[in-house]
């Protein structure tokens, strides 16, 4: 995988001779006080760009009373000109750092620092939540428009250094902060028209902001020394999104959505790392999809604590990437009802595969030994799947999975144990050119042949099921064949156990 670091891409700017951004020498402190908004002690000015922070009612939202051709929103998007100006839009111009406190219930954090930003390494803004209460209905509470960005060659594959992120956010020691905030459905810069003008061909895109917390470059988020600062982010839609990439490093994010809780989306680029503190997410379903974390590219958990628990009546996971997921040191409990390739690295991964849907609100533990708990979580949704990990999780020892105190039995599940890589969700895995273990190697060009006494059939006709077998109810599947709503298979009684043991990589399970 090609590497590079931003830090040298930094230095290579500050050579060139590009416009370096003055920032401000102190910390900015931003008050909220309802609807007043204090800078230093001293109220913010109105529409005056020219300053470092100023207030405006000049928020991006989707505007009702369109037609098809102003964008791809439905009526659930919309929002009416009165709600929008209700909105007080708070905007950073200049690189620095902003503590921000206090209420602001109907308003927006923007920071923009113009168009040369993207490409100039001074042009960071640092935003210091320190018991902050931000609340937008119409669109995105935090949203950071231009600032630099880390990645400056969008490369597949690539693996830019987060920490030289333009926008980062730090969650003060002690402090607890709300964010609450909405999206921007896309609409449209210009259009191309279908011949009879009543559809729309092609298009270029003015605003998408799907997160309630959303930057459009990388971002970094942090704690302070002590890491016990926390942002609880709700979202009608998206939480916490990116069009880059995300890094979070420390403090304790804690996430309810509509959609995903965590994305990234820039398809094939995109990088998620998680190196440190502790993230909750809870997708609640409102919008009928939606997984734990999701990256359009990579998601790597190096550190810290992650929970998800993904959409409960959707085909959605715990963890999803475009590329690969990668688990190298963070403990991690991710519920789900879909599983994308998996790979663990230096340490013990279980997925556990349920032949039943599981109902939320019940509490999973998995034992050591001498009845320790090493890990514990609660997924708030229905799932089949439950991916577990940790680094106090050792090879070959004995452990237990349970349910509210209840032990459940386990089994080895067919292709499980797979080591570093495994992946579910897109049908049976098999190496390149095997077939099921059990079936007798053939001649080199022949194909099975069926049973001599097997009758043929007319020219375009089908086998039939036997006369006398029994109708299934609808919906159903005989066995063998899959199960409704992505039930796994029970596995074979004899094979169930009270306990398992792991090896380092994923180790998969059937739960009876």
């Amino acid at each position: 995988m090609k590497k590079f670091l931003c830090a040298a891409l930094c230095a290579m700017f500050l050579l060139s001779g590009m416009p370096v951004y003055a920032a401000e020498e102190t910390p900015m402190e931003l008050d909220f006080t309802g609807r007043e908004v204090l800078v230093d002690g001293a109220l913010a000015p109105e529409n005056e760009t020219d300053q470092a922070v100023y207030t405006a009612h000049d928020i991006v939202y989707y505007e009702a009373g369109h037609d098809f051709t102003y964008g791809e929103g439905s009526t659930a998007d919309e929002h009416t000109a009165e709600e929008a100006a209700a909105h007080t839009v708070v905007h950073i111009t200049r690189p620095g750092t902003y503590v921000l406190r206090g209420t602001l219930p109907q308003g927006q954090i923007a920071v923009d620092l113009g168009e040369d930003a993207a490409d100039d390494p001074d042009a960071r803004v640092t935003l210091v939540l320190d018991g902050a209460d931000i609340t937008c209905t119409v669109a995105p509470a935090v949203i950071f428009y231009r600032v630099y960005e880390c990645d400056q060659t969008g490369d597949q594959g690539a693996t830019p250094d987060p920490r030289q992120a333009g926008a980062v956010v730090e969650i003060a020691d002690g402090s607890v902060n709300s964010v609450n905030g909405s999206h921007v459905a896309r609409i449209y810069k210009s259009v191309t028209l279908s011949e009879d003008g009543k559809t729309v061909t092609d298009s270029k895109k003015l605003h998408k902001y799907d997160g309630a917390f959303y930057s459009k470059m990388s971002m970094r988020i942090a704690g302070q020394s002590e890491g016990t600062g926390l942002v609880n982010i709700t979202a009608d839609n998206e939480g916490l999104d990116t069009e880059m990439h995300l890094a979070i490093e420390g403090g304790n994010v804690n996430i309810t959505s509509g959609n995903d809780g965590i994305n990234c989306n820039e398809d094939g680029v995109s990088a998620i790392t998680i190196a440190g503190g502790t993230v909750d997410i809870t997708v609640d379903g409102s919008t009928g999809e939606g997984d734990g974390i999701d990256s359009n590219g990579y998601l790597t958990l190096t550190g810290g604590t992650v929970r998800a628990s993904a959409c409960g009546q959707s085909g959605d996971a715990g963890l999803d990437a475009e590329q690969a997921v990668s688990l190298t040191g963070a403990t991690v409990m991710a519920a789900g009802n879909m599983l994308d390739a998996l790979a663990c690295d230096g340490q013990c991964c279980a997925v556990f595969s349920f032949s039943q849907r599981q109902s939320g609100g019940v509490t999973y533990a998995i034992k050591d030994s001498e009845g320790e708990t090493v890990l514990e979580y609660a997924p708030a949704n229905d799932f089949t799947l439950l991916t577990a990990t940790s680094p106090d999780l050792v090879d070959g020892e004995s452990y237990s999975l349970w349910a509210d105190g209840e032990m459940l039995l386990t089994a080895p599940a067919q292709g499980g144990g797979m080591g570093r890589g495994l992946g579910m969700g897109h049908g049976p895995q098999m190496p390149t050119g095997q077939g099921p273990q059990d079936a007798p190697a053939l001649p080199d060009g022949e194909a099975p042949q069926a049973p001599e006494d097997m009758p043929a059939l007319p020219d375009g006709e089908m086998p039939q099921a036997p006369e006398d077998m029994p109708a299934l109810p609808e919906g159903e599947m005989r066995q063998g064949h899959g199960r409704p709503d992505g039930e796994m298979p029970d596995p074979e009684p004899e094979d169930l156990s009270e306990t398992f043991t792991l090896s380092p990589g994923v180790n998969q399970f059937s739960v009876g």
